[in-house]
């Protein structure tokens, strides 16, 4: 395959390569990339902004070696990923994404055409979500790759979620399911040692074991921002009183959103919504689904509490569940088992900090 060499194009002329046939979709993009700065306005008419309109902003930063192994992951889906995770953030808030920056390390093992996968995957996610790409910056890195996406988004100030409105007796709920992209995760890195074990790492394709996982590989590689179960709350007239997307495990987010509302929870362990390709790899690899369930994390759903008021409206959802309550702060925050025991909750999920 052709191998173009980034240094043949210099730093602009890999911005203008790879942005050259951006189109703006946000009416509140007033000028994308090709300046100093981006502009952004987002109180015109055009743009349907009242007056009580927020600016929402989250950054994410993703390190080669720490954050993603490009030994088994595609690039494109890594740029896909990296841009949703930072869209998710924004819909953990109520909010709309609606502009992104990108920043990109590379270092010289890498060609242009490895670049242009990669940026194909954030503007695929771009045009999925209808988020603007308006500008970033790359640079010669020393080792490896590393991505950093800041992204703007818009809510009104009556509908933004924090973390700290959890009530008493409020309900606690999640999207999806949960411990999905962990096990993705363990079955590339098992068939990775595998293919270690080939000369030169080439283990023929009968050798590995993925038929039959690939929505496991997918909750992995190419995880989507619930954007839908938002969509679904607002239809049924619902807000949340706190909301977390689960990035770092369900264990970790449930401590934040009750340390930060001065509340304790219980969770019930048979109302944690687990997917069966995941239960069946997690027993073959002698592993326990609840413990990944709980601090798995990357599944990037969305987790939040309501009134108990909202319990008949949240009842026909689509992928919505409901496991467990809010309860007085000097409870704690505890698992029950299925057994009827209480365990309590520790957040062992991703700590960016642990050795």
């Amino acid at each position: 395959m052709a191998r173009t060499e980034i240094s043949t194009l210099g730093e602009f002329g890999l911005i203008r390569h790879l942005t050259k046939d951006l189109k703006a979709v946000q009416p509140s993009t007033c000028k994308a990339v090709g300046d100093d700065c981006a502009v952004m306005d987002f109180t015109n008419a055009k743009a349907k902004a009242n007056a009580d309109q927020r600016v929402l902003m989250t950054t994410d930063m993703l390190l080669e070696g720490i954050h993603f192994n490009l030994e088994y992951v595609p690039l494109k889906h890594l740029g896909y990923k990296a841009a949703v995770v930072n869209f998710s953030d924004i819909y953990a808030m109520n909010g709309t994404p609606t502009q992104i920056t990108v920043s990109l390390g590379v270092s010289s093992k890498f060609s242009l055409e490895d670049i242009e996968a990669l940026y194909s995957g954030i503007r695929l996610a771009c045009e999925r979500y209808h988020v603007d790409i308006v500008g970033g910056d790359t640079c010669a890195s020393m080792n490896g790759l590393t991505i950093s996406i800041t992204c703007l988004g818009v809510a009104k100030e009556k509908d933004i979620v924090y973390r700290n409105g959890a009530k008493l007796n409020d309900l606690i709920c999640v999207s999806g399911n949960l411990g999905t992209a962990y096990m993705g995760l363990q079955l590339l890195e098992r068939e990775r040692m595998v293919a270690q074990s080939y000369p030169n790492g080439n283990a023929p394709a009968e050798a590995l074991r993925f038929e039959g996982k690939e929505y496991l590989l997918e909750r992995q590689l190419k995880p989507e921002a619930r954007r839908d179960i938002l969509e679904a709350l607002h239809k049924a007239g619902v807000k949340p009183t706190a909301m977390m997307d689960v990035s770092d495990g369900l264990s970790s987010e449930l401590l934040h959103i009750c340390s930060q509302s001065g509340v304790g929870c219980c969770v019930y362990e048979d109302k944690l919504p687990i997917d069966f390709e995941a239960a069946a790899l997690a027993e073959e690899m002698n592993l326990n689904i609840v413990t990944c369930a709980l601090n798995g994390g990357e599944d990037y759903e969305l987790l939040f509490t309501c009134s108990l008021d909202d319990y008949e409206k949240l009842i026909p959802i689509d992928d919505l569940y409901i496991i467990g309550h809010i309860t007085k702060p000097e409870y704690g925050c505890n698992l029950i088992g299925r057994n009827g025991e209480e365990i309590t909750l520790k957040a062992q999920g991703w700590n960016a900090f642990q050795d």
